[in-house]
């Protein structure tokens, strides 16, 4: 049995020490599920006892746990709560979750991204069940004056068996509520987990299919006014002046105005990553009526001069050249071109100079990306009334904890006169990190003394960033004469960051190994897309490694196997991110499940697997061709992230993974000319149709009792190069550029 010792005030919130990193307050209000008619049937309780910060039970017996974290579709306001719910031994139908407001007085790392809200809760949250349990315990045991270790806790209820004593939580629950913390706090052992590893349904989807408002472009509040913004067409352009006088008398119209989201001596930190912060500001009566008035502006623009934004990386200082200038897809080119010629040696091993001279045959290949653009389904938008000194924002972002330091800063007021109210989040993944367009309705509020309702275009979210970056890959093998692996060498960088993860397979697994990257600076803003670099890296790295497999005369996942086998048992180097038994494992499993070695001359097949965010993944794409162009038949996944808590949540999850990276790796790409981004909307940004998604999708999971690590990245990045594999099966061309698209295209028209 675990044992956690925690010393805590009653009704206060109980803080663990740092988890990978970061202080994490117990007090995560994670609530659970249940169905509104099964509420109904309970009955709300007449009172409530509130046995810590994220606990509370009523007389009747139902319980409550808020959620602090936002909800962004990976299902954490039903996952993690069971969590808690596990350890309480709750009924499942009798617990009931509530969104939590940004509180930083009683929560810390209040946010999503990185795959993290599992891996990061997974003692915290179950502690905190547990906690609730054992004071409801002690309680019984005074009560009923019997010793606390002869107590039971089942569904809800405690009994003590020789006495035939028998109640439910809510009959204790005030008296729980008085008593101290307990020194000690036993955990369930893994194999009597009744909650953790079944399958329950996400606790909003009534509401999601019925329409009720959940997000934050549902937001209303009486006597909100409606805004828009206006930013510069091109990156490297500013604001000069403007003309709204035409604007100013249509219907409707209460102001146009210039605004300043950041100041410009402000130290930004990480996610205050914007480049456009001297705007135009539309306010009116209804979005329509300032949609229209948007259109009756005209602007005049000038060129910005290039500048270091200095940064906060999370308390470490750090900066952002920006350069001048209109940047174009041939002016990148030409500068991504200049610098490959003088990368930054990232790892060595070996003696990867004298493995290439000496090499009987070197292979080489290119892999390039493009940028990309989040596009949620949600448009960007957020609510702000700011009056009296006072702010109350509500609206969907990743970080809020973050940004409102930024908003505390901007608008001159304390943080402790700011609250914001957290909606379900319409997309994320990473664009509402940056979320810039909080200040910008802040802003926009302070000065019309209103509340006000800020909406991003679809036009204005894909022309002003924020990006995936655009990369490059360069991989060379050297093979010697009986045609094995003697040499690797991977050159890696991007405008404005290198996708390259230097200590993550194939390193540790070859003898003679070179790791070399750059980076281009560029006004364009880029920051956190889902799966940061590794997205990329992977499709390069794991289409380089079959074509190398082939060459070799090698199955591509034996060869894979082979190399991982090298690493566990003779690793090379020291600082080897991955666990080879866990990625020897997804592949082992995928290779089963997608039937590897069962030919059919109907159906192409193409592997990848990679290591991210702690997380292993494999998976296989089949193919088959319909009326000769390549369909996607079936993809089969294989994931190793640790403990599964919600199975068909997880499922759910990287079916949805599969799906977008499918997409992306087939259609997606922003590119500029002139720094004018050239897909504004879905007429020119493809996007995958219903057609084009796999006819099927199967995901399988390694059983461990490994604790849980992310999943919510992890699922996306093998598919671009499973996908590129299978392609090459199918039509005989390798792909080594993204979109594929262009490239499948010119196939049938040959």
């Amino acid at each position: 049995m675990i044992l956690e010792s925690k010393k805590i005030n009653r009704r206060s919130f109980l803080k663990v020490s740092a988890l990978t990193g970061g202080g994490l307050l117990l007090s995560f209000n994670m609530l659970t599920g249940c169905k509104p008619d099964e509420i109904e049937k309970l009955g709300a309780p007449d009172e409530w006892f509130r046995l810590n910060g994220f606990i509370k039970i009523g007389e009747n017996g139902l319980i409550t746990i808020m959620s602090p974290n936002p909800e962004g579709g990976q299902n954490v306001k039903t996952s993690m709560p069971m969590l808690v719910a596990e350890e309480l031994d709750a009924v499942w139908k009798n617990v009931v979750v509530e969104q939590a407001p940004l509180d930083t007085d009683n929560f810390t790392r209040q946010f999503i991204g990185g795959s993290q809200a599992i891996r990061t809760s997974w003692i915290p949250l179950r502690t905190a069940g547990a906690t609730a349990r054992q004071l409801l315990i002690l309680a019984a045991a005074q009560t009923w004056n019997v010793p606390q270790n002869e107590i039971k806790t089942e569904s809800g209820y405690l009994t003590h068996e020789s006495s035939g004593k028998k109640a439910h939580y809510g009959e204790m629950a005030s008296i729980a509520a008085t008593l101290p913390i307990p020194e000690q706090i036993p955990l369930k052992e893994i194999s009597d987990f009744k909650l953790i590893g079944k399958s329950h349904q996400n606790v909003d989807i009534k509401k999601i299919v019925t329409g009720k408002p959940l997000f934050g472009i549902d937001y209303k509040k009486e006597g909100m006014k409606y805004a828009m913004i206006i930013h510069p067409p091109a990156f490297g352009l500013r604001l000069k002046s403007f003309d709204a006088e035409k604007a100013k008398v249509l219907p409707g119209i209460q102001d146009v105005f210039r605004i300043k989201s950041l100041q410009d001596d402000y130290p930004r930190t990480f996610f205050d990553t914007v480049q456009f912060t001297d705007l135009i500001a539309i306010v009116g009566d209804s979005t329509w009526q300032v949609l229209q008035a948007k259109k009756a502006i005209t602007a005049e623009w000038e060129e910005i001069d290039s500048y270091v934004e200095e940064r906060d990386m999370f308390g470490r200082p750090g900066s952002r050249e920006v350069p001048a200038g209109l940047e174009s897809e041939s002016t990148q080119e030409a500068k991504m071109l200049k610098a490959t010629q003088s990368p930054s040696q990232l790892r060595r091993d070996g003696n990867p100079e004298k493995a290439f001279a000496e090499a009987y045959k070197i292979i080489e290949k290119t892999y390039t990306a493009p940028f990309l653009v989040h596009n949620c389904m949600e448009p960007m938008n957020f609510f702000a009334d700011v009056r009296d000194n006072k702010v109350l924002a509500a609206g969907p972002l990743q970080k809020p904890e973050l940004t409102e330091q930024a908003l505390s800063q901007r608008l001159g007021i304390p943080i402790e006169n700011i609250e914001i109210e957290m909606t379900r989040l319409g997309g994320g993944y990473g664009r509402r990190s940056y979320a810039h367009w909080l200040i910008e309705a802040a802003v926009i509020s302070q000065q019309v003394g209103s509340p006000v309702k800020l909406t991003y275009t679809r036009e204005d979210d894909m022309s002003a960033g924020i990006y995936r970056s655009r990369y490059q890959l360069i991989y060379r093998a050297a093979l010697d004469d009986n045609n094995q692996l003697i040499g690797f060498h991977v050159i890696g960088g991007g405008l404005p960051e290198n996708p390259l993860h230097a200590n993550r397979f194939p390193a540790g697994a070859i003898d003679n190994y070179l790791a070399e990257g750059w980076e281009v600076p560029s006004n364009v803003t880029t920051g956190s897309f889902r799966a940061p670099r590794s997205n990329f890296n992977a499709s390069a790295e794991q289409s380089f490694l079959d074509e190398l497999a082939e060459e070799m005369g090698k199955d591509p996942i034996e060869f894979r196997l082979e190399l991982l086998k090298k690493a566990k048992d003779k690793p090379v180097g020291e600082r080897n991110d991955y666990d080879a038994d866990r990625y020897i494992g997804v592949l082992e499993l995928v290779k089963t499940k997608s039937n590897w070695n069962t030919d059919n001359p109907e159906i192409s097949k193409g592997v990848s697997a990679y290591f991210c965010h702690n997380s292993y993944a494999a998976q296989v794409v089949e193919l088959k061709k319909e009326n000769g162009t390549p369909k996607i038949n079936k993809v089969i996944s294989a994931i190793d992230c640790g403990i599964v808590v919600n199975p068909d949540a997880a499922k759910n999850l990287c079916e949805g993974a599969v799906v977008d990276g499918i997409g992306t790796a087939l259609f997606g790409k922003q590119s500029f000319e002139n720094g004018i981004p050239q897909s504004q909307n879905f007429d020119t940004y493809r996007m995958i149709r219903m057609s084009e998604a796999p006819e099927k999708v199967e995901t399988y999971f390694v059983e461990n009792s490994i604790d849980p690590t992310g999943l919510g990245e992890p699922a996306y990045p093998p598919v671009f190069a499973a996908l590129a594999n299978a392609l090459y099966q199918n039509t005989g061309q390798r792909f080594y550029d993204q979109p594929y698209i262009d490239q499948l295209n010119t196939l049938s028209n040959t």
